[in-house]
C-alpha cells in the first residue's frame, strides 16, 4: 500500500513476547504510501476461464485471466481532523489521508480480505472492481497482530469473483508464483517470481511477530499491500503485506517482498467471520533458543531447549511459577540471560526451538491449559500453564 507522511515501520529486528514473538533478525518495513503516478493504463481482461495445462500447472497468462477479476483495489481515507485558525479561532477541517491498498475476493457474499495496515484508522474505505463499479465497504473486522483484515462490500454477485485459499504448508522454495495488485495505483498488475524461502518471522504492525511467512522476488512495491500471492494451480498461498526497500527505504522494490501465508489467513478470517475480532493465546515470557553446541558450553543438562530469559508480570507463565534469567553471558558472541528455566517439552511434544512452541500456543485460547516440561538447574519439572490474552502490544 501507500500513505502519505506514514513513516515506514522497521520490521524483523524486535524481541516479543510468545504468544507474540521472540527475538529475531533482519530488516523489513511496511511499504509506505507513496506517491501519486499520473501513467495513464488502458486494459483489458480476457472473458472466459482457460483449462489447465495437462500437468495441472497453469501459465502466468491462466493464472491472471481467472484470478484478475477477483483482485480489488482499496482506497482507505483516514478520519478528517477538526482544527482552528491560530490567529482567529475560525474552525477548519483538515482532510483526512488516503491510503491505496489490494486485496481478493472471498466469496460470493462479498466479503474482501486485504492488510489491516492498508484500512487502519480509515474513516472510509472503496473498493473497486475490474468492471470499473466502485463500493463502500464495511470493516468485518481486523488483526494487528497477523496485519489481515476482512472487508463486506454490497455488490451484485456477477462483480464477484472469489479465489480460493491454498494451502501455504505445501509452498516449497523454487515455486513459480504470480503477485496480482495495484502497485502505485496501477490496477491489476501482475508480476511473477518464484518463492524464495519459506518459515521466514516478519514482525506485524503492533509489534508482534508473523511466523511462516513466505518470501518471494516477484516484484511487490507499494500500492500491492494485501493483494494475493497466487500458486501455479490458481490458488491464493499468501498475502502480500511487506517489502525490503533498502537501506535507505525509499528505493521501492529490490527483490525481497513478504506474504502472509495462507494458512494463518484460514485461520483469522474464520475468527473474524464468526467472532467479529481475533484473539490470540499468550505465554508471556521472552525467549532464545539454545543450540547442542551452546548447551555444551554452559554445562547445561540438554541437547537443546528454550531459555526464558524474562517472565511478564500478572501473566499466565508468571502465575506458573516459572523463572526468567538473573545472569547475562556472552558466548560466541551471542548475549544469553542465565539462570531461568529452560523450556523442553510443551502439550507432550519435545520442543527445541523457539518456533516449534509457539506453533503449539498459536494452536491454544485464551484460557487453554498447556503443559510445559522445564529444567530448573538439573532438575526436570512440569509445570501446567493457564495461556492469558495476548496484549495490544509487547511490554517494554
Amino acid at each position: 500500500m501507500s500513505r502519505p507522511n506514514l513513516t515506514s515501520i522497521a520490521a524483523l529486528a524486535v524481541a516479543g513476547l510468545l504468544g507474540g514473538g521472540a527475538a529475531l533478525g533482519g530488516v523489513a518495513i511496511f511499504g509506505d504510501l507513496g506517491k501519486k503516478t499520473s501513467t495513464t493504463v488502458v486494459q483489458t481482461v480476457a472473458q472466459g476461464t482457460p483449462a489447465a495445462s495437462s500437468t495441472g500447472r497453469l501459465s502466468i497468462n491462466e493464472i491472471y485471466r481467472r484470478s484478475a477479476p477477483g483482485v480489488v483495489q482499496i482506497v482507505s481515507t483516514g478520519k478528517s481532523v477538526q482544527e482552528a485558525d491560530p490567529f482567529f479561532g475560525t474552525p477548519f477541517s483538515t482532510p483526512g489521508t488516503q491510503a491505496l491498498g489490494s486485496g481478493f475476493v472471498l466469496d460470493k457474499e462479498g466479503h474482501i480480505v486485504t492488510n489491516y495496515h492498508v484500512v487502519q484508522g480509515a474513516e472510509k474505505i472503496q473498493v473497486g472492481f475490474s468492471n470499473n463499479a466502485s463500493y463502500r465497504a464495511k470493516l468485518v473486522g481486523s488483526d494487528p497482530s497477523t496485519d489481515l483484515a476482512v472487508l463486506k462490500v454490497s455488490a451484485p454477485g456477477r462483480a464477484l469473483t472469489p479465489l480460493p485459499l491454498g494451502d501455504s504448508d505445501r509452498v516449497q522454495v523454487g515455486d513459480e508464483v504470480v503477485a496480482i495488485g495495484n502497485p502505485f495505483g496501477l490496477d491489476r498488475t501482475a508480476t511473477a517470481g518464484i518463492i524464495s524461502a519459506i518459515q521466514r518471522r516478519i514482525t506485524a504492525p503492533n509489534g508482534f511477530s508473523i511466523d511462516h511467512a513466505l518470501q518471494t522476488d516477484a516484484a511487490i512495491n507499494h500500492g500491492n499491500s494485501g493483494g494475493p500471492l497466487i500458486d501455479a494451480t490458481g490458488s491464493v498461498v499468501g498475502v502480500n503485506s511487506q517489502i525490503e526497500t533498502g537501506t535507505n527505504g525509499d528505493s521501492g522494490n529490490v527483490g525481497i517482498a513478504f506474504a502472509i501465508p495462507a494458512n494463518t489467513v484460514k485461520d483469522v478470517v474464520a475468527q473474524i467471520l464468526k467472532n467479529g475480532r481475533v484473539q490470540h493465546a499468550y505465554l508471556g515470557v521472552s525467549l532464545q533458543d539454545i543450540s547442542a553446541s551452546i548447551a555444551r558450553a554452559l554445562h547445561l543438562p540438554i541437547s537443546s531447549g528454550i531459555l526464558i530469559e524474562s517472565v511478564q508480570p500478572s501473566t499466565g507463565a508468571a502465575k506458573a511459577g516459572l523463572k526468567g534469567g538473573t545472569v547475562r553471558t556472552t558466548i560466541a558472541g551471542e548475549d544469553y540471560m542465565m539462570g531461568g528455566d529452560i523450556i523442553v517439552g510443551a502439550a507432550g511434544k519435545a520442543v527445541g526451538t523457539t518456533e516449534e512452541l509457539r506453533d503449539l500456543i498459536a494452536a491454544r485460547k485464551p484460557g487453554d491449559k498447556i503443559t510445559l516440561e522445564i529444567y530448573r538447574g538439573t532438575k526436570k519439572l512440569t509445570v501446567t500453564v493457564t495461556l492469558g490474552r495476548q496484549p495490544s502490544a509487547p511490554p517494554g
